[in-house]
């Protein structure tokens, strides 16, 4: 079997947790330029290596609730059904959950769904201020639990519980990320290979436009045609997109797996927004990222529509705060820092036909109208509300709304019909016998919480079918 990876490996060095490294001067964010709806050119955050953006996530690996299978009611609208049930995957998340070393505990969350067996690990204890948040808040009616965390924090395990977690990648090995849970364990098998710095350019189709024959690689300028039995794609919501779009062909003049003509539609990527509870008492925690809150997930009483979640975000550091909002003098960062607690709010996007990704003169673009943002500031508002009552009495807020490419999702479905959907419940492609697409391109609703585990379960059930249905994914692949 074949690994291709655009990047390389992340090195194990000390930028791996310096704030200037990772926040001001972006080391490890890739240098693409993308251009949003009004044809202006950004940077997105995007990584390409070994791992993939999970070498710089926070850990958070949430399941959906069961009721986001089944399409809920919005205050602005319906998010989509699911063609399968939370119990058609739940297997995979328990099995994705031992993999990634899952610690988590649901007592206190009110929306937890069915669980066949507890968590791997046990929840990771709160340091004094964030358990006096969680005793606070309940204090006032708020229910929290542990948050659901990818760390290798098992006896004699590798995590230290440092201050760079959330953003920055691990240099002791010890976040449950893609690399350290997933590629290297397969590598060290002997039974599959990596090519690094390996650009994929197009896929390649048959005549009848109903197999992928071969895979158009750039690696260091050289350009090479790889062929294999079968063909997964996982670039990530955007790029999977471009990649299929780029493949355009007579027999598939729309774009690869893209009959149904969704494929870069009902691009998703949460509402989300951070807040930043001030207080006279200084806060010396050092891991603060074990709080969960899904109190207001499916509604409040008096409004019977979901809201959201909210975490615990890594400390911040002055620095880090620097670096988002320029003009904010660095002791002023500093201070706000050592003074502050630290949250996020996500509130699920809803899937939109015309939220999508294109190609243009190109370049990717991504063209987006956000939605269901009053519900959004609902949730924030009553968040904010909550902090002011247990003793922060300032609450700073910031969206992290435009150019959001973090949590990216939904660009080439899956679902029962293959006129509306590209992927089958599988992830195979409905026009091509050999294609599968398994990354977060296959959500049909983006739900309100990190999708990170969502993916790793899908990966695992697709997994599971290919090997059950021989589509011969233990072929190697042949350089031609």
């Amino acid at each position: 079997m074949l690994l291709l990876e655009r990047g390389d490996w992340v090195p194990q060095e000390p930028d791996n947790w310096s704030v200037g490294a990772v926040f001001f001067d972006k080391k490890y964010t890739a240098h693409d330029s993308w251009t949003d709806k009004t044809g202006k050119a950004f940077r997105p955050n995007m990584y390409y290596n070994v791992g993939g953006a999970t070498k710089f996530f926070g850990g958070s690996m949430i399941r959906l609730r069961a009721e986001d299978f089944d399409g809920l009611e919005h205050y602005e609208g319906k998010s989509e059904r699911w063609p399968v049930r939370y119990a058609d995957i739940e297997p995979y998340y328990q099995q994705a959950e031992e993999i990634f070393t899952v610690h988590g505990d649901d007592e206190g969350d009110q929306s937890a769904p069915p669980r066949s067996k507890p968590y791997p690990y046990a929840g990771m204890d709160h340091e004094p201020i964030v358990q006096k948040l969680s005793d606070d808040l309940r204090k006032i009616g708020v229910s929290n639990s542990a948050m659901p965390i990818a760390l290798d924090y098992r006896a004699r395990g590798k995590c230290i519980r440092c201050r760079t977690c959330d953003g920055f990648p691990c240099k002791l090995e010890a976040k449950g990320d893609a690399e350290t849970r997933l590629v290297s364990p397969a590598l060290a098998t002997g039974n599959v290979e990596l090519l690094t710095n390996c650009l994929v350019r197009r896929l390649i189709l048959s005549p009848d436009g109903k197999t992928i024959t071969g895979v158009e690689v750039d690696r260091a300028g050289e350009i090479a045609i790889l062929s294999a039995k079968v063909v997964v794609l996982s670039a990530g919501a955007v790029n999977s997109t471009a990649l299929l779009l780029r493949s355009a062909t007579d027999a598939a003049p729309r774009g690869v797996a893209n009959s149904s003509d969704v494929v870069g539609r009902y691009y998703m990527a949460h509402n989300q927004t951070a807040l930043m509870g001030l207080s006279f008492r200084p806060n010396d925690t050092v891991f603060q990222k074990t709080l969960s809150i899904n109190h207001f997930y499916l509604g409040e009483p008096g409004f019977n529509y979901p809201m959201g979640h909210i975490q615990m975000l890594g400390k911040l550091q002055g620095g880090m705060l620097s670096a988002n909002v320029p003009f904010l003098p660095k002791i002023v960062g500093q201070t706000m820092a050592k003074h502050s607690i630290d949250l996020i709010a996500f509130s699920e996007d809803l899937p939109d036909r015309d939220n999508r990704v294109t190609i243009k003169d190109g370049m990717i673009n991504l063209s987006v109208n956000r939605n269901n943002l009053t519900v959004h500031d609902r949730l924030v508002k009553r968040m904010a509300g909550a902090l002011r009552r247990v003793g922060y009495p300032l609450v700073l807020i910031k969206p992290l709304i435009k150019h959001s490419t973090s949590h990216q999702c939904g660009t080439a479905r899956f679902g029962d019909d293959p006129a509306t959907a590209a992927l089958d419940p599988f992830c195979r492609s409905y026009d091509h016998k050999n294609l599968f697409v398994v990354d977060a391109s296959f959500m049909p609703s983006s739900a309100a919480v990190n999708p990170s585990l969502t993916i790793a379960a899908q990966a695992l059930r697709a997994a599971d079918h290919m090997l059950r249905h021989d589509f011969g994914i233990t072929a190697s692949a042949q350089l031609s």
